[in-house]
């Protein structure tokens, strides 16, 4: 970083200096240059190279400005320096970074120095540098240049080259080696190879040789490097072993490390000195290691005497080997046998070392239960080793049982024992421990522990608390809840666990289980919804089990009843007109609702239009008190004062059934709502005035509507029959393949007709029409204040027509049809259906002699005001299919 720093304040400086002596003024300032000078390589630093001197000017009496400095000395920058030797000289020496070198670097330097005076004036002047070459000694390569390099001959090894030097020189000249002192047995060629003279005995010549290698170029420069030589010495002696013993005994057990042996040897080669040998071990036992430079035999790993094979054979034989080198010596071998001494470390272990024996309760006591003999051993190898006794019967109910003796091992029951008996309540396992101990010392131990489990027998039934129950649940409880709860005991010990069941009774005919019992803790709770007006009461028996042994309890469920029941009014929808100067106070075209309620008193009906009734135009009477009332007409309509202005009422009617309760009780009692709803179509004076019949269309209106808590219904009764249809047309398929297997078709004769079965004939269906026929007359005519054009209209009814210009004012008949078709058994087979212009037309064309002879039924009465005697003819048609 210090460096580029530099650099760049230099070429600042230059820039500046250039930019200077352009535009400022320039005179000679520097004298002695330019100039050319040689220098040597290799010159070390502070090498005088040239000297200059700096003559100022006259107006310059202050002296220099700025120094002479080196500006660029292209291609190196830092190789040389300016320094002041006074009196305004100054002379060029080198900086010695780098080194100049001859081979490597620019043989010519040129070295711009520039200077300025106080008064402003600079001078910028050229010093040219030539590199003289120059004679370097010669210089070593390879190892022999950066260290002091050892060579090893193995004795015996004949004359052979053992080494090959390497040296360069920087001028490229021919080199030259040769060795010092020449009375060693080495020769070393002008081509820098190593040959040995001799074949060298390491016993008789010297181990080691220092060989002095110098290489000179052709002017006579050189360089020395030393090279020592090492002889190795050839092992050609078996070594022997020094220890007479052969047999060593120890006990097992022994911690790794133990010494065994110290096994001790010696080589012929050393005999002057320290034999260096290796010891080994060849056998393939792992019990003993040796150490290699020492010999010392010690234990690797547990020793085990009461494990196989050393159970048996308790002597162990080692071979150990003794080599004078690593690899590939001389070496002996001997045989060592170990035996290992059995000691009594073992406690006597018993598998398993937990007992659980099961007996039934009133065992009588001599019964012999479990013998621990056939189940403990000392694995020790020798005897006393191996011997032990039972002792020590303990632990909670010991003095039920006992052990025959101390060396059998048996156990056995001394006394009955009875889990009901007050002295035995609550004691189901009897933990009992004996000891095992070793007879030889150190008398080694272990416990066994023995628990017996007395099986209760079962003696008891089971006893509910009450032989019946009986709970009271409000039709309204959720589906899920809990009624009740039923009891039993048990007075077997320990009680047993009592499984609680239904086993006859708590259905319906739409549900098959209405309730349902927990057999675990006896919770009664109910899986369908309870209806007070379908069944007041429900009984069933419940059952209590204790795997063997059953009782029964009856319960009987009171249904308390609820108003859970909405009112049903008929009709529920309605749409009629009346004329905008009805009287207040009449009957709305005799309109009346009769409502019914399941759990409701007909006189808990109150009636209140509760949307739609602007300006309060229309009121029910009775109002409250009764399951029947009349819409009347509450007061008289007001267009033309703009009171009122919409022509469409549309009332949605409720009914309660909340009038008998006070108004505290309405409170807290559940009310139920009916709803009805109604169309009221208000009609303008006609111009002309006439009585007549109107018309209306009476609809009912039924739903099938399931409760929130039964949605699953719908879609139960649409997989259902999915499947069944799937089912079907399975079958079907199976039967249509199986007649073609096995009944194939019968070609019938040409010409041969095909007459029909009898007995297939279709069934017929009745199809019945009930067409009632209303007089509807257009009384009055206005004109059109959009077209211009004539239309007639009914001024009761509403009803309107364009009229034709060559009709007269005639009377109208209007049709209302009703259809229902019945099969063959009389069943209604669909819903009432008006027939098309064109089946109407078909059917009047088509008249059967049986329609002439019935006479004309009478129609529905319509819902109309008092003044209305419709003449109507009902015409039923019967069409056979």
């Amino acid at each position: 970083m210090k460096d580029r720093v530099i650099k760049t304040m230099k070429s600042t400086l230059l820039l500046f200096i250039l930019l200077g002596v352009v535009s400022g003024r320039r005179i000679q300032l520097l004298r002695g240059l330019p100039a050319t000078r040689t220098v040597e390589e290799n010159s070390p630093a502070g090498i005088c190279v040239h000297t200059f001197n700096v003559t100022l000017s006259a107006l310059s009496s202050e002296g220099v400005a700025i120094h002479p400095t080196i500006v660029n000395s292209n291609p190196l920058t830092e190789a040389f320096d300016i320094e002041s030797m006074g009196d305004l000289v100054y002379r060029v020496v080198t900086t010695g970074n780098p080194v100049l070198d001859y081979e490597t670097m620019p043989k010519r330097l040129d070295l711009q120095i520039f200077v300025e005076d106080t008064s402003g004036r600079t001078d910028l002047n050229t010093l040219t540098v030539q590199v003289v070459d120059k004679n370097e000694p010669p210089v070593f390569r390879g190892n022999m240049a950066i260290q002091t390099v050892t060579i090893y001959i193995l004795e015996g090894t004949p004359p052979e080259q053992i080494y090959q030097v390497h040296a360069a020189d920087p001028e490229n000249g021919g080199l030259k080696y040769s060795s010092l002192p020449a009375s060693v047995p080495f020769l070393v060629s002008e081509s820098g190879t190593i040959s040995s003279k001799k074949e060298f005995d390491y016993e008789k010549d010297p181990y080691w040789y220092f060989l002095n290698i110098t290489v000179t170029d052709p002017e006579g420069l050189n360089s020395t490097r030393t090279l020592n030589i090492n002889i190795i010495n050839i092992n050609d002696e078996r070594p022997y072993f020094t220890i007479k013993q052969r047999i060593y005994r120890i006990p097992e057990e022994q911690s790794p490390g133990t010494v065994v042996a110290n096994i001790t040897a010696k080589d012929p080669d050393d005999e002057d000195s320290a034999s260096r040998l290796f010891y080994s071990i060849q056998s393939s036992d792992t019990y003993f290691s040796i150490n290699p430079s020492t010999g010392v035999l010690q234990v690797t790993r547990r020793i085990d005497r009461d494990v196989l094979p050393l159970q048996l054979h308790p002597n162990i034989s080692v071979i150990v080997r003794v080599e004078d080198s690593p690899s590939g010596g001389h070496a002996s071998e001997m045989e060592i046998i170990i035996t290992i001494e059995d000691i009594n470390d073992n406690p006597p272990e018993c598998i398993p070392s937990t007992f659980r024996k099961e007996i039934n309760e009133n065992t009588t006591a001599g019964t012999f239960l479990l013998d621990l003999r056939n189940y403990c051993k000392d694995i020790d190898a020798d005897v006393p080793n191996n011997l032990f006794n039972f002792t020590r019967l303990s632990g909670f109910g010991s003095k039920n049982f006992a052990l025959e003796s101390t060396g059998s091992g048996r156990l056995v029951m001394t006394g009955s024992i009875d889990l009901e008996n007050p002295a035995n309540l609550g004691v189901e396992v009897y933990s009992l421990t004996v000891r095992v101990r070793d007879i030889a010392s150190p008398n080694y131990s272990n416990i066994i522990y023995i628990y017996i489990r007395i099986k209760p027998v079962n003696d008891f039934f089971p006893v509910f608390d009450s032989l019946s129950y009986e709970f009271n649940v409000r039709e309204t409880t959720k589906v899920g809840s809990r009624i009740g709860k039923v009891h039993a005991r048990d007075a077997d010990w320990p009680p047993s666990v009592i499984t609680y069941s239904i086993v006859a009774g708590g259905g319906t005919k739409d549900y098959t289980n209405v309730f349902w019992i927990s057999p675990t803790n006896g919770d009664v709770k109910i899986l369908a919804r309870l209806d007070y007006e379908t069944t007041q009461k429900h009984l069933f028996t419940v059952q209590a089990s204790d795997q063997e042994k059953t009782a029964t309890a009856s319960v009987t469920v009171n249904v308390l009843d609820v108003n859970d029941e909405e009112p049903v009014c008929s009709p529920n929808f309605y749409s009629s007109q009346i004329t905008v100067s009805l009287a207040a106070g009449t009957n709305v075209n005799g309109f009346r609702i009769q409502c019914q309620d399941r759990d409701s008193d007909p006189r808990s009906f109150r009636y209140f239009i509760k949307e739609g009734n602007v300006n309060n135009h229309f009121t029910f009477s009775p109002s409250a008190g009764s399951n029947t009332s009349r819409l009347i007409l509450a007061s008289r309509f007001n267009y033309e004062s703009g009171l009122d202005k919409s022509w469409i009422y549309r009332l949605r009617v409720c009914i309660t059934d909340d009038n008998l309760l006070s108004a505290r009780d309405k409170a807290t009692h559940l009310v139920k709502t009916g709803t009805v709803s109604l169309s009221i179509r208000v009609i303008p004076n006609p111009t002309t005035a006439i009585t007549t019949t109107p018309g209306f269309t009476l609809v009912t209106k039924k739903e099938n509507l399931y409760s929130d808590s039964a949605w699953y219904v719908p879609f139960i009764i649409t997989l259902g029959g999915l499947l069944l249809l799937g089912l079907l047309g399975y079958l079907g398929l199976l039967l249509a393949t199986w007649l073609r297997t096995r009944c194939p078709p019968v070609h019938k004769a040409d010409g041969a007709p095909l007459i029909n079965d009898p007995g297939k004939k279709k069934p017929k269906k009745e199809v019945v029409l009930k067409m009632t026929r209303l007089n509807t007359v257009f009384d009055g005519e206005a004109r059109d204040p959009v077209t211009g054009k004539i239309y007639e209209f009914n001024t009761w009814s509403g009803a309107r027509r364009w009229k034709k210009s060559n009709e007269p004012l005639q009377p109208t008949p209007a049709m209302q049809v009703t259809s229902s078709a019945t099969d063959s058994g009389g069943h209604d087979t669909g819903r009432a259906e008006a027939p098309s212009k064109k089946e109407t037309s078909e059917k009047r064309k088509e008249p059967t002699a049986e329609t002439k002879r019935k006479e004309p039924t009478t129609a529905a009465k319509p819902s109309a005001g008092p003044s209305q005697t419709p003449g109507q003819d009902g015409v039923k048609v019967q069409k056979q299919k």
